[in-house]
């Protein structure tokens, strides 16, 4: 391979990975070569550990999520883009003063980008998974480690304004249909959402009852036809203006609802 930080390297490290199937193959090259800091022994390191399928992120210890770096321990969830339209809708419907919850925070990328942008909102973040609680606290998330809302200080019933959450949402049975390496570096608990993938978000919308304010906001990341599994229940919970999030397919990739 040609020197390191070479146009000539950034060349074959691309076509390596490029020829392993990663799509986004120029963008990855760029960044080990970052990573690897001129090191061709760490560069060669790097790009065994991506070729493996290890997750960039995790090489990197970094991603971009709505424009800003979210720092990603081994070991924890990466935030994906797709997530980042919920984010963006959390941020609008939490007042300048306000509080939010997210729940299952991983990297507490969600919680992060709101405390940024509504900087004298209060928020806070939860997560059942000691690495992902830690990760978030690393990247100056107010994180607590625990179930859902179980952790959270007292006195936040009927005073939030936005719960916002990225549960575990396929479906049993659907997980071998998940990309082979993924379980090969994450864990099941970050996607395993039970028989039909609506056993944690159940919990949660009926647990966010207790702390979300009058016309506080629910909203939460989810796949296929589960938005409309859950719409009665949302309905008979007493959340009202419910309306689904699309992907660029056209696909349900989340809801939204009021408490009233």
């Amino acid at each position: 391979m040609a020197g390191v930080s070479t146009p000539e390297a950034r060349e074959a490290i691309s076509a390596l990975l490029a020829g392993a199937g990663f799509v986004a193959f120029e963008e990855e090259a760029c960044e080990l070569l970052a990573c690897a800091g001129g090191s061709a022994q760490r560069l060669a390191s790097l790009i065994e550990r991506r070729l493996s399928g290890e997750p960039l992120a995790w090489i990197t210890g970094k991603v971009l999520f709505c424009g800003r770096e979210i720092l990603v321990d081994p070991g924890v969830y990466v935030p994906r883009w797709q997530s980042e339209p919920l984010a963006r809708r959390a941020v609008e419907r939490l007042p300048a003063e306000g509080v939010a919850v997210e729940l299952c925070t991983g990297t507490g990328a969600i919680a992060k980008v709101l405390s940024l942008e509504r900087p004298r909102a209060r928020v806070l973040a939860c997560d059942a998974d000691e690495r992902a609680a830690a990760c978030a606290l690393a990247n100056g998330v107010d994180a607590y480690l625990g179930d859902l809302f179980t952790p959270l200080p007292g006195g936040l019933e009927g005073r939030v304004d936005v719960v916002v959450a990225v549960a575990p949402y396929v479906p049993t049975s659907a997980l071998g249909l998940l990309p082979r390496d993924t379980f090969v570096f994450e864990s099941p608990l970050a996607y395993d959402g039970g028989p039909d993938g609506t056993a944690i978000v159940r919990r949660l919308v009926l647990d966010a009852v207790r702390f979300l304010k009058r016309g506080g906001a629910l909203l939460l990341e989810l796949g296929g036809e589960q938005a409309a599994t859950l719409d009665g229940e949302l309905a008979r919970l007493g959340y009202v203006d419910r309306r689904h999030f699309l992907d660029e397919d056209g696909d349900v990739r989340g809801l939204e609802a009021r408490l009233v």
